[in-house]
């Protein structure tokens, strides 16, 4: 009895990859439902619902499976890209001192608050920055959210949005000096060398696309085929060509995604790539978001080192909103777009969790790590509190957006 009742728990670790690719289609049917019947945010029900199915999970899923890792990987490019593209660059130009300031205080409160955290907790100068880079950079992932809601173009969404490309760029940069002093000491020209790789990636990027976008759509792109593929083409290359250069791919997506913004705002392919990635590989990114979190380890890291946790999820989230409260006053925002804006900043997610592994992995000649396996469990925690709080705060404030932007609009402010 004990043997068929082993054999029958363990059925799904012989399902065809066929069956497999059923279930997930089945799930991603379901999942926007569901998470309407519960009234939360649908990309923590896809995250959720990796973590069960995951290879830490039922196992539906296979560990570092090559076509699970591809779709989580291009999901999360494409998402990167799309915000690009969805930017409105008229605003952003005319409130791009207003990024570039919360962009500078997302990232430097944090990035101080967690050096400070990691210093109490007897981490060393190099590990606490590395892990106030950690908590100084965020992932967009409620930003579906306001595109599906009719809010991606408020202003006080688009200096978040512009931010996030400082404060993840000042981060990655933080990272590389945190790696390079850990594993060969400090060198003041290993920091050159890699600002300066930023800012040629990022001169070519935007001068080759913004200055050649429209002849590439108009002579490439006249199709719907054509356009689709040259947008998937443009999010990959710049991607790969971040990586190449040391730098994370989805920087490289964010930073195409604003170069194409006005070439590719009028290709018939645009609309049918961003349905294709909001259907399939966003949702893909999600889920595999939520393969990487082991419940187990979970429950014991919050047990064995809950002030850790505790800490580090706390420091995060005033840090953050304390950023959002400082620059939201000063430039008259409503509470509901201040608690909008410290939503959109709360999910530490792609970076975060790039950041924390390459910290891990990072062995100096003694074979000690920057980061222990205590900090990296207790980042996975941080990454699915953050990702829950953040997209349900952002539904919250949605829901008291319309008044707030009428009210907005009698005074006249844009």
């Amino acid at each position: 009895m004990t043997r068929r009742r082993y054999r029958i728990l363990d059925l799904h670790l012989h399902l065809p990859p066929i069956a497999r690719l059923a279930a997930v289609a089945l799930l991603f049917m379901f999942i926007p439902r569901i998470s309407s019947l519960l009234r939360i945010p649908t990309v923590v029900c896809y995250i959720f619902v990796g973590m069960v199915l995951g290879p830490h999970g039922a196992g539906i899923i296979p560990r570092h499976h090559e076509v699970t890792d591809f779709l989580g990987e291009f999901g999360k490019i494409l998402l990167m890209f799309f915000i690009g593209l969805e930017v409105e660059l008229h605003q952003l130009r005319r409130s791009g001192g207003k990024a570039v300031a919360f962009g500078l205080l997302t990232f430097a409160i944090p990035m101080a608050a967690g050096v400070g955290l990691g210093l109490y907790f007897g981490y060393g100068p190099v590990g606490a920055m590395l892990i106030g880079s950690l908590l100084s950079s965020h992932t967009l992932i409620a930003f579906p959210i306001l595109q599906r809601s009719g809010f991606a173009q408020l202003p006080s969404v688009t200096i978040a949005v512009g931010a996030t490309a400082l404060s993840d760029v000042l981060s990655l940069l933080l990272l590389a000096v945190a790696l390079t002093t850990f594993q060969s000491g400090f060198s003041p020209e290993a920091v050159l060398w890699q600002i300066g790789q930023l800012l040629a990636f990022t001169a070519i990027v935007v001068f080759t696309l913004g200055k050649f976008g429209r002849w590439l759509f108009g002579k490439f792109g006249r199709t719907d085929e054509a356009s689709f593929w040259l947008l998937v083409a443009i999010a990959a290359l710049a991607a790969a060509s971040a990586e190449l250069l040391g730098l994370e791919s989805i920087l490289g997506a964010f930073i195409a995604g604003l170069a194409a913004n006005t070439a590719a705002r009028a290709t018939p392919g645009r609309e049918r790539l961003k349905s294709f990635g909001d259907i399939f590989f966003i949702p893909a990114f999600f889920l595999v978001t939520g393969f990487l979190i082991d419940l187990h380890v979970l429950w014991e890291t919050i047990l064995g080192n809950s002030w850790l946790v505790l800490g580090l999820i706390l420091v995060l989230l005033i840090s953050k909103w304390l950023a959002a409260e400082i620059m939201g006053r000063a430039w008259g925002y409503e509470r509901t777009e201040r608690s909008l804006i410290a939503s959109l900043t709360f999910p530490q997610v792609a970076a975060t969790l790039a950041a924390a592994l390459v910290g891990y992995e990072a062995v100096d000649s003694s074979g000690q790590r920057l980061l222990d396996a205590s900090m990296l469990n207790a980042v996975l925690v941080l990454v699915t509190v953050t990702s829950i709080i953040g997209p349900v705060l952002t539904q919250a404030c949605i829901k008291r957006l319309p008044a707030v932007k009428e009210q907005a609009a009698a005074r006249g402010v844009h």
